[in-house]
C-alpha cells in the first residue's frame, strides 16, 4: 500500500490543475488512510485509487439559439463517479464557473454523501457553464432542451438519475424532464426534484435546508445544547439558505444574515417569517439582490464580503465552495461561535476546518450535514418506482430519521478518546465503508 503522500502525488499527476477535485481528495484521504492501514481487508484492493477515477466522464457541446436569433455554444458535462451501491445520483449545476474539476470534486463527495444516507445511490454530478441570470424563460427552455438532447443518452431510472443544483431549480427540471419524455417516449423517474404535479416528492425543495438544521440540532445535543435562542449566521439566499432559515425559525433560533454574489445583509433584529417571505419572492421570482432587502428593512449591506465577521453562536455556510477561509474561521472562533455546519458543498477551506478542530468547535462537513437534499431525492426515486406519493409528514419524518442516522454514523467513526467528535473523519469513514465493501464484493470492475 502506498503512503498517503505517494497516493496524493499520483492523483495530482493524473489530474493536473484540477484544484477543487484535488482539495476534496486530499481532505477525504487524510481521514481514510489511517483507517485503511488499521483494516487489512481494505489494503490490497486499491479502493481509493479506484474511487478517485470516475467510471465515466461525458463532455458534450450544447448549441442553442438565443432571443436575438444568435447561436450560442455551451459545454455540458456528466461525471459518473461510482455506481457500486446503486444507480448514479447527483445534481446538475448551471453556472459560468462550472468546470470539470468542480464537477469531479462534487461527484467524488457525492459518492460518500449518498452512501451515508443508507439509500442505494451511487455518486455523480453534471452541469454546464450556462448562466441563466437575466435570461428569459424562452432561452432557458431552449438551452435545457438542447442539453437534455445529448444527456438523455447516458441517464435513466436504473442507470443515472440527476437532480437540481445551483442554477437548476424547478423550472429547469421541468424543461429537462419534458425534453427527455419527448425524446424517449417514456414517463419515468429519470430526474428528481420534479414538480408535485408530475411525480415529484413533497418537501424536496426544502430538504437540504431542513436536513441541515436537523443535523445541527443533533450536533448540539452532544453538548446538551439546542438551537432555541441561538444567533445564527447563514450565507447564500437561494433554495438551501431560505429553507435553512425557515427551519431555524421553527426551532426558535434567530437568523441575522443572508448573502449573494454581491455581498451580505446583517439584520440584528432577525430575519423573521415575513422578511423571509420577502427574500423568497425577491430571489425566486424577481431574482433580485439581497441589497434590496437591506433598503427595505433598513439594515446593513456589506458589499463583496461573506457574513462570517458577524458575531454568532452557529454559522451555516449555504452558498458555494471555499467561501469560509482561515481568517473567517479565526473571527468566528474569537466571536464565540460554537458550531459550524455546511449547507453548501465544501464551503470551508481545509485550513478553516483545522482551526475549528483545534478550538473544539463542532464542525459538520457538507457530505453529512447537507445530505438531506439527496436523501429526499432518493425517497423520490422510491416513490416513482412504487408509482405512489407519500404525505409531507411521512417524507419529513423519513428525512429526520436519515439525518439522525447519518449523525450516529459520524459519531461511531469520529468520536475520539477525549470525547471530541471529528465529524469530518466520521463522515469520510462511514461513507467509505459501505462503498468499499460493495466494490470488493463485485470484483475488479
Amino acid at each position: 500500500m502506498d503512503s498517503l503522500q505517494t497516493f496524493l502525488d499520483k492523483v495530482r499527476a493524473k489530474n493536473p490543475n484540477e484544484n477543487e477535485f484535488l482539495q476534496a481528495v486530499e481532505a477525504v484521504s487524510s481521514s481514510l488512510f489511517p483507517f485503511i492501514e488499521q483494516h487489512p481487508k481494505y489494503q490490497r484492493h486499491k479502493l481509493l485509487e479506484r474511487m478517485t477515477e470516475p467510471e465515466r466522464v461525458v463532455i458534450f457541446r450544447v448549441p442553442w439559439v438565443n432571443s436575438k436569433d444568435e447561436i450560442e455554444i455551451n459545454r455540458g458535462y456528466r461525471v459518473q463517479m461510482n455506481s457500486a451501491i446503486g444507480p448514479y445520483k447527483g445534481g446538475l449545476r448551471f453556472r459560468s464557473s462550472v468546470t470539470l474539476s468542480v464537477l469531479k470534486f462534487l461527484a467524488f463527495e457525492q459518492t460518500f454523501k449518498n452512501s451515508l444516507t443508507g439509500l442505494p445511490m451511487g455518486g455523480a454530478k453534471g452541469g454546464s457553464d450556462f448562466d441563466s441570470k437575466g435570461r428569459p424563460d424562452s432561452e432557458i427552455m431552449r438551452f435545457c432542451q438542447s442539453f437534455m438532447t445529448e444527456l438523455c443518452r447516458y441517464i435513466g431510472p436504473d442507470r443515472d438519475v440527476p437532480a437540481g443544483d445551483i442554477g437548476v431549480g424547478g423550472r429547469e427540471i421541468g424543461y429537462l424532464f419534458g425534453q427527455y419524455k419527448r425524446l424517449k417516449g417514456e414517463f419515468n423517474g429519470m430526474l428528481t426534484g420534479k414538480g408535485e404535479s408530475f411525480s415529484g416528492s413533497l418537501i424536496r425543495p426544502e430538504a437540504t435546508g431542513y436536513g441541515l438544521v436537523y443535523f445541527a440540532e443533533e450536533m448540539l445535543k452532544t453538548r446538551k445544547e439546542k438551537l432555541q435562542g441561538k444567533t445564527v449566521t447563514v450565507s447564500g439566499s437561494g433554495n438551501v439558505a431560505q429553507y435553512t432559515v425557515e427551519k431555524c425559525l421553527e426551532y426558535g433560533a434567530k437568523v441575522v444574515t443572508l448573502s449573494d454574489s454581491g455581498g451580505f445583509v446583517y439584520d440584528p433584529k432577525g430575519i423573521g417569517k415575513e422578511k423571509l417571505q420577502y427574500i423568497m419572492n425577491l430571489k425566486n421570482g424577481l431574482r433580485g439582490s439581497v441589497r434590496e432587502y437591506a433598503k427595505k428593512f433598513d439594515c446593513d449591506f456589506v458589499e463583496g464580503e461573506h457574513p462570517w465577521k458577524i458575531k454568532c453562536d452557529i454559522a451555516l455556510p449555504c452558498a458555494t465552495e471555499n467561501e469560509l477561509n482561515a481568517e473567517d474561521a479565526k473571527t468566528l472562533i474569537a466571536n464565540g461561535c460554537r458550531c459550524v455546519a455546511e449547507g453548501a458543498n465544501m464551503p470551508s477551506a481545509s485550513e478553516a476546518i483545522a482551526l475549528f478542530k483545534e478550538s473544539d468547535i463542532l464542525f459538520g462537513p457538507g457530505k453529512a450535514a447537507n445530505a438531506g437534499g439527496v436523501a429526499v431525492s432518493g425517497l423520490e426515486m422510491s416513490q416513482n418506482s412504487l408509482r405512489y406519493s407519500w404525505s409531507r409528514e411521512e417524507v419529513d419524518d423519513r428525512l429526520k430519521k436519515i439525518m439522525k442516522n447519518i449523525h450516529e454514523i459520524c459519531v461511531q467513526y469520529g468520536k475520539g478518546e477525549n470525547g471530541y467528535i471529528d465529524y469530518k473523519k466520521g463522515a469520510n469513514i462511514g461513507g467509505f465503508v459501505k462503498v468499499a465493501d460493495a466494490m470488493i464484493a463485485q470484483g475488479i470492475v
